[in-house]
């Protein structure tokens, strides 16, 4: 890795803690509010976007869901059940037919390894989920009543910016553990020509995923050790007023460095003080070689959530289109 990028000081727990009060986004849209950091992105800043569109060429950052490899990154969920349903076209039709279908249910694990998005009811602290909701309204067995994913029914459509911070320091991966700083993120901004802004949809590319599937988890769930966002990162995603964060991983770098309260500080206070959607588990690989040959870190970026009443999560084919 390269010497010239200055890491800074790390917050320390008392610090990362003080965050839920300091970067907190509670009433900034009304007391119900829903929606959290999707408000900023406004339909100025939709249509500003769009203008980004070029060539027209697109990129899926999604990986495949696929049940023969149901936790491939190691998150020690079962991702997908599937269950093929007997046809029905003859019974209903009443005699034999030269024409056959198929239907099927299918099962995913909400936050398994698949690429997914990260609602607001899924972390809470202190029995409070974002704006002061009570975390059993978000997890009773009807599931998440107040801050359900298909309140972001209009999806994620704004302007995509990939900092890549494993090319800022010449490799093809970081290292597992590897904690990224926001003197990194703003090094990685000055290095590519780009500046997040506020209805910004943020994508740090680590390597992460590409790593894991290369070499193997080194271990099951949070016991594994990723590349990912050091909790110093909040203060620069609540101050730059990015919308949507998006990690080739599960966002935080494992281990976080704290105690076992923080063990994902940067799911924990950005989903519930700032209100912040994430997206799990995406591929960036592809995306960070045709930001290099577009020579340009900007693009239309597009994510839409199934509208599933109650659920914290919802898998989703994320696309930039440049």
């Amino acid at each position: 890795m390269t010497d010239d990028v200055v890491t800074g000081r790390k917050a320390t727990e008392d610090e990362v803690l003080e965050y839920f009060t300091t970067l907190s986004n509670w009433g900034r849209w009304g007391e119900d509010d829903r929606l959290g950091t999707l408000n900023t992105i406004t339909d100025e800043v939709r249509s500003a976007a769009a203008r980004t569109i070029r060539t027209g060429r697109a990129v899926s950052l999604s990986r495949d869901i696929d049940p023969r490899a149901g936790d491939a990154l190691g998150s020690g969920i079962a991702q997908v059940h599937r269950f093929t349903g007997l046809n029905e076209v003859e019974e209903h039709f009443g005699s034999p037919l030269r024409f056959d279908a198929v239907t099927e249910y299918v099962g995913i694990a909400a936050h398994g390894s698949n690429t997914h998005i990260d609602g607001l009811a899924h972390y809470s602290w202190d029995g409070t989920n974002y704006n002061g909701f009570p975390a059993s309204e978000n997890k009773s067995i009807s599931g998440a009543r107040k801050l359900s994913v298909h309140h972001a029914e209009h999806g994620f459509l704004t302007r995509g910016v990939l900092l890549d911070i494993a090319a800022l320091h010449g490799v093809e991966w970081l290292d597992r553990g590897h904690a990224v700083m926001p003197e990194e993120l703003k090094a990685a901004e000055a290095r590519q020509g780009v500046t997040v802004r506020a209805g910004d949809a943020l994508l740090v590319h680590t390597g992460n995923v590409a790593a894991i599937l290369t070499e193997g988890p080194d271990a099951i769930g949070p016991a594994a050790r990723q590349a990912g966002l050091h909790a110093s990162c909040l203060p620069f995603l609540r101050e730059r007023d990015v919308a949507v964060l998006g990690n080739d991983g599960v966002q935080d770098v494992q281990p976080s460095g704290y105690g076992p309260d923080l063990t994902r500080p940067v799911h924990t206070v950005g989903l519930v003080a700032l209100g912040l959607w994430l997206v799990d588990n995406m591929n960036l690989t592809e995306l960070a070689a045709v930001c290099k040959e577009e020579e340009r870190s900007e693009f239309f970026f597009a994510a839409l959530p199934w509208r599933m009443v109650g659920v914290t999560s919802s898998a989703s084919n994320p696309v930039a289109l440049f």
